[in-house]
C-alpha cells in the first residue's frame, strides 16, 4: 500500500502543472486541462491525487479526489484549479496572492477497505504519519489525508476530528459504520 515514488523530474513537472492551471485559471477564468500524451509516461496513468495551497502558512484551499478517474497530470491540473477558485471553504485566490502560495500534492494509492471490530479495533491498527483515512456512515463522509497527523498525532484525536468533519458526532459508532486507508506521496 505504500506508494510508488514518482522519478524527481516528474513530481517537479506536477508543481509546474499546478502552478500553471492556476495561473491559467486566473487568466481565463476557466480550467485548464494538459494533454497527458505531451507528458511522461508515470503521469499518464490514472491516480487520485490532492491539492492543498497554503498562503503565509495558513490554509489557502484543498480539493482532491480518492479514485483515479483521469491521467496523473490532469487530475493535478484539476485539483489545483479547483483549490484555488473552487473551495467553498475560501475565496478565490487572487492575482496578489498567486506568487506567495505554496502548493502542496499529494499522490494517493488506492484505498483499501479497512475493516474493524470496533473503535479500539480501529485505534490499534491505524499508522500515524502513513494512513490517510476515509470514514463513511450513511450520508457521511470525509477524509484525512496523512499530512493531517501533523496536526493530529494522536489517534483518538485524528479519529474525533475526522468524524466531526463528516458532521458526526466524536463519539459516533455504528455497524454501519464503515472505513478505508490509503498512503500518499507528499510533493512540494
Amino acid at each position: 500500500m505504500e506508494p510508488m515514488p514518482l522519478p524527481e523530474p516528474s513530481a517537479r513537472r506536477l508543481l509546474d502543472v499546478a502552478r500553471h492551471s492556476i495561473a491559467y485559471g486566473l487568466q481565463h477564468h476557466e480550467a485548464w486541462t494538459p494533454d497527458p500524451l505531451a507528458e511522461p509516461d508515470d503521469l499518464r496513468h490514472p491516480r487520485a491525487t490532492f491539492v492543498t495551497l497554503h498562503l503565509h502558512g495558513r490554509l489557502r484551499g484543498c480539493i482532491g479526489t480518492l479514485e483515479a478517474h483521469q491521467s496523473l497530470v490532469e487530475d493535478v491540473a484539476a485539483n489545483a484549479y479547483a483549490a484555488a477558485f473552487e473551495d467553498p471553504r475560501f475565496p478565490s485566490v487572487t492575482m496578489d496572492e498567486v506568487d506567495a502560495l505554496q502548493v502542496h500534492i499529494s499522490v494517493l494509492t488506492p484505498p483499501a477497505s479497512f475493516p474493524c471490530r470496533d473503535e479500539a479495533d480501529l485505534l490499534a491498527q491505524l499508522r500515524p504519519g502513513r494512513d490517510g483515512l476515509i470514514l463513511r456512515d450513511g450520508s457521511h463522509r470525509a477524509t484525512f489525508l496523512p499530512a493531517v497527523w501533523a496536526d493530529l498525532p494522536d489517534p483518538k484525536q485524528f479519529l474525533a476530528h475526522l468524524k466531526r468533519k463528516a458532521g458526526l458526532p466524536p463519539d459516533h459508532w455504528s455497524a454501519t459504520l464503515r472505513f478505508w486507508r490509503y498512503a500518499a506521496e507528499s510533493i512540494g
